[in-house]
């Protein structure tokens, strides 16, 4: 058992502070990058964990959860080439949010509304997704968005508005309003 306890690295405090502070808005990201809330939980530890050796040298902590999710994303595509993802369907879970319906008939529309809308997202390509994921459920602009997914900035404004085509002519297609 001390072997094994010796070969963990002592977790910075500063780290571990941040992961705590910032783990609930990081793993809403990793869910809506892979799809899996499962896949997401591993995205999200493979990335913190090739991260935390490198954490006492990272310049700008602001930039900190950048990097985080251009790390979730390498891990994810690259979990994605191997074989055995190939045959995997990810499961349409909406990510907790803040607000959870309170069991009136307009919040559980709404919240119905947005589990649809989710299961719309999920299903567009792996690039689109991450596009429209990063750039409308996180805010983030489109040369944010680029580094993250390591691509330009017309591969993002590219993936982007097909994404949101996709999701408006999927959206008609179940009678789902309000998309656009």
């Amino acid at each position: 058992m001390n072997q094994v306890m010796a070969t963990v690295p002592e977790v910075d405090d500063d780290f571990a502070t941040w992961v705590a502070a910032r783990r609930p808005a990081l793993l809403r990201a990793a869910r809506a990058i892979t799809g899996d809330p499962h896949l997401a939980e591993d995205v999200l530890h493979a990335a913190l964990v090739s991260v935390m050796p490198r954490w006492g040298s990272l310049r700008d902590r602001r930039a900190a959860d950048a990097y985080i999710r251009r790390a979730m994303v390498n891990h994810h595509y690259s979990w994605h080439r191997l074989p055995q993802h190939r045959l995997e369907d990810p499961v349409a879970v909406l990510p907790e949010r803040a607000a959870v319906a309170t069991g009136s008939g307009e919040s559980v529309a709404a919240a119905d509304q947005g589990r649809r809308l989710w299961e719309l997202v999920l299903a567009l390509p792996r690039q689109q997704r991450a596009a429209v994921v990063l750039r409308y459920y996180e805010g983030l602009s489109e040369a944010e968005t680029a580094r993250a997914l390591g691509i330009g900035v017309g591969a993002v404004k590219s993936n982007t508005s097909r994404g949101v085509a996709n999701l408006r002519r999927r959206a008609a297609l179940v009678g789902l309003d309000g998309v656009g």
